[in-house]
C-alpha cells in the first residue's frame, strides 16, 4: 500500500498573511522602478566598497599547484590578470578571453618583455584594452604588476576608483584610463609613480579638487578635461614641465596663474577651454614662444589681446572665441607666419585688419565688426562700449621673473706685499775677530801650569741674516686658502619637447604619446569600436 505524501502545501490564510506583508514591499517596486541615485548607491556599494575575504578589494584567485612559472614575477602577473578577469561583467569582444592558464604572456593584449634591471627576467610589461567596450572595475591585485611600463584602458566600462595598490607600479610610464566611467575624488595614488609620463584621467567622472602636486611631477602630457573638477589653477602650474596641457571642460574660474610663463621652453599645446575663467587674459601667455596650439574659448575672459601674442612664431591654432573680449585685433596677430586658423568669433571686438580675412580658416562672427555679415547688436556693442575693463580689478598675480642667481662673491683684492725691510746699517766698529793662527808644528810637552790668560773680548754680534721670503700671495681669504675651489656652476642643457606626428585636427581628440614608448591611438572616442592594436614594444 503506498503511503500518502506529506502535504507541504500552504494553506490559503498563510498565503493571504504572507501577501499582506509583502504588499507594501510589491508596491514600491511596482510604482516605479529604481532612481537614478539609488542605482548610483549600489553600484557604488558593489564596486567601490566591494571587501573579500583577505580583507581587500579584489578577488580571491586560486593557483593551481600543477601550474609552472619561469619566475615569481610571472605568478605574480597571473594572480592579477585572474583576479582581474573575475572583475569584469562584460568583454562583448572577447578581448579577455584566452585568459587562460599560467602563459600570461600569451594572453591577448598582454606584452612581455625583459626587465629593465634584468635582462634574463621576463615580465609583463604593457597592457593595452583599449576600445574593448569592457565593463567592470580593477581589482586591488593589479598591484602586483610591479614590471608594468604601459597601462591602457581606455573607452570602456570601467567604473570605481583605482586601485590604491597601483602605488606599487614604480615603472609605470604611461596610464591611459579616459573615457570610462571611474568617479571620486582625484585618485592621489597618481603622485606616487616616479616614472609617470603620460597621465590620461579625462572623460570620466572624478570630481572635487586637484592636488596641486600634481603640477610638480615630470610629465610630459596631462590629460584631465572632461570630468567635474572644481579649483582654481594653483600658482605652481608653472613647474610643470609638461608639453601637453588639457583642462578643459572643467569647473575652474578665477584667474590663469601668470606663473604660466615659466613653461615657455617646453609647453606646446595648451587648451583651457570651458573652465569658467574669469578675469583677462594674462600677457604672459604670450611668452610661450614653442606654442602651437592655444585655446581658451567659452570661458569669461574679458579685455583686449595682449599685444605680445605676436611673439607667439610657432602658433597654428589660436582660439579666443565665446568670450567676452573687447578692442581692436592686432594687426601683427594675423601676420604670424605659422598660423592657420584664428578664431574669435562670440566676442565684442570693435576692429579687425584685413590681413585677417586672408588666414586659411577663420571666424569673425558675432562681434561688433562694422561692415561684417552676422555681429551683434548696436544695443550690445554700445553698452560693452560704454564700460571700460579694468584688468587690474581682477587682482590676478603679476608674473615676477625668477631674478637670477647671485653672482659668485669677488675675490678679495690681492693682498699686497709686506714692505721691504730697510738695508741692514753697518755694525758697529768691532775688533776683527782673531785670525786662526798658522799651523804649527806639535807642541812640546805642557809647561808647568801658570795663571790663566785674561779672556778675549766676546765677539760681535753676526750681521743680520736676509729677510725670509714673502709668502705666495693667494687671491682668497687666509681662513680659504685651504678649502677646495668650488666647482662650476652646473648647467643642463635643455632637451628639444618632443614633436608628435599628429595632425593640426587631431589633437583635440587624440592626445600623442611620448616619443619614448612607440605611438598607439590615444583617441578618447565617441562610440567604442573594436580594435586590436598591435603589440607595443616594452621600453624603459
Amino acid at each position: 500500500m503506498r503511503k500518502n505524501k506529506k502535504d507541504t502545501s500552504l494553506s490559503p490564510p498563510i498565503i493571504l498573511f504572507l501577501l499582506v506583508l509583502l504588499l507594501p514591499s510589491i508596491s514600491a517596486f511596482v510604482g516605479h522602478g529604481l532612481t537614478d541615485a539609488e542605482a548610483r548607491f549600489i553600484r557604488r556599494r558593489q564596486l567601490l566598497y566591494y571587501i573579500d575575504e583577505n580583507g581587500d578589494r579584489g578577488e580571491h584567485v586560486y593557483v593551481d599547484p600543477s601550474y609552472q612559472f619561469s619566475n615569481s614575477h610571472l605568478k605574480d602577473a597571473y594572480i592579477a590578470l585572474q583576479a582581474w578577469k573575475h572583475a569584469i561583467l562584460s568583454d562583448p569582444y572577447n578581448m579577455t578571453a584566452n585568459w587562460v592558464g599560467p602563459d600570461v604572456c600569451n594572453y591577448s593584449n598582454v606584452f612581455c618583455a625583459p626587465a629593465p634591471y634584468d635582462s634574463y627576467l621576463t615580465v609583463v610589461a604593457g597592457i593595452d584594452l583599449n576600445h574593448g567596450d569592457i565593463a567592470g572595475y580593477l581589482p586591488e591585485e593589479l598591484g602586483l604588476l610591479v614590471d608594468l611600463s604601459l597601462f591602457h584602458v581606455n573607452s570602456n566600462r570601467f567604473c570605481g576608483t583605482l586601485p590604491h595598490k597601483f602605488e606599487q607600479l614604480k615603472l609605470l610610464h604611461e596610464l591611459d584610463i579616459s573615457n570610462n566611467r571611474f568617479e571620486g575624488k582625484f585618485p592621489e595614488v597618481l603622485l606616487k609613480l616616479p616614472a609617470l609620463k603620460f597621465l590620461d584621467i579625462r572623460y570620466n567622472e572624478f570630481e572635487g579638487s586637484v592636488p596641486k602636486e600634481i603640477f610638480d611631477l615630470p610629465l610630459d602630457a596631462l590629460f584631465i578635461n572632461s570630468n567635474r573638477f572644481q579649483f582654481q589653477i594653483p600658482d605652481n602650474i608653472g613647474n610643470s614641465p609638461v608639453s601637453v596641457l588639457v583642462l578643459a571642460n572643467n569647473k575652474f574660474g578665477g584667474c590663469l596663474p601668470a606663473s604660466i610663463a615659466n613653461m615657455s621652453k617646453t609647453l606646446n599645446e595648451i587648451i583651457l577651454m570651458n573652465n569658467g575663467l574669469d578675469s583677462c587674459i594674462p600677457p604672459e601667455l604670450g611668452l610661450l614662444k614653442s606654442l602651437t596650439v592655444l585655446d581658451v574659448s567659452f570661458n569669461k575672459l574679458m579685455g583686449p589681446l595682449p599685444e605680445n601674442f605676436d611673439e607667439l612664431e610657432k602658433i597654428e591654432q589660436l582660439d579666443v572665441a565665446h568670450n567676452m573680449l573687447t578692442g581692436d585685433i592686432p594687426e601683427s596677430i594675423c601676420h604670424l607666419p605659422n598660423l592657420k586658423n584664428f578664431t574669435y568669433s562670440y566676442n565684442f571686438f570693435t576692429s579687425e585688419p584685413s590681413v585677417c580675412l586672408h588666414l586659411s580658416s577663420y571666424n569673425d562672427r558675432r562681434n561688433c565688426l562694422p561692415w561684417r555679415p552676422n555681429q551683434r547688436s548696436s544695443k550690445q556693442c554700445d553698452f560693452f562700449k560704454s564700460h571700460h575693463v579694468d584688468c587690474d580689478a581682477f587682482q590676478c598675480k603679476k608674473f615676477v621673473l625668477p631674478s637670477p642667481p647671485p653672482p659668485p662673491p669677488s675675490p678679495p683684492p690681492p693682498s699686497p706685499p709686506p714692505p721691504s725691510p730697510p738695508p741692514p746699517s753697518p755694525p758697529p766698529p768691532s775688533p776683527p775677530p782673531p785670525s786662526p793662527p798658522p799651523p804649527s808644528p806639535p807642541p812640546p810637552s805642557p809647561p808647568p801650569p801658570s795663571p790663566p790668560p785674561p779672556s778675549p773680548p766676546p765677539p760681535s754680534p753676526p750681521p743680520p741674516s736676509p729677510p725670509p721670503p714673502s709668502p705666495p700671495s693667494y687671491e682668497v681669504s687666509p681662513e680659504d686658502r685651504y678649502l677646495s675651489p668650488p666647482p662650476p656652476p652646473y648647467s643642463e642643457v635643455s632637451q628639444p619637447p618632443p614633436s608628435y606626428e599628429v595632425s593640426p585636427e587631431d589633437r583635440y581628440l587624440s592626445p600623442p604619446p611620448p616619443l619614448i614608448i612607440p605611438v598607439w591611438h590615444y583617441g578618447s572616442p565617441p562610440p567604442p569600436v573594436q580594435k586590436h592594436s598591435t603589440p607595443p614594444p616594452y621600453s624603459y
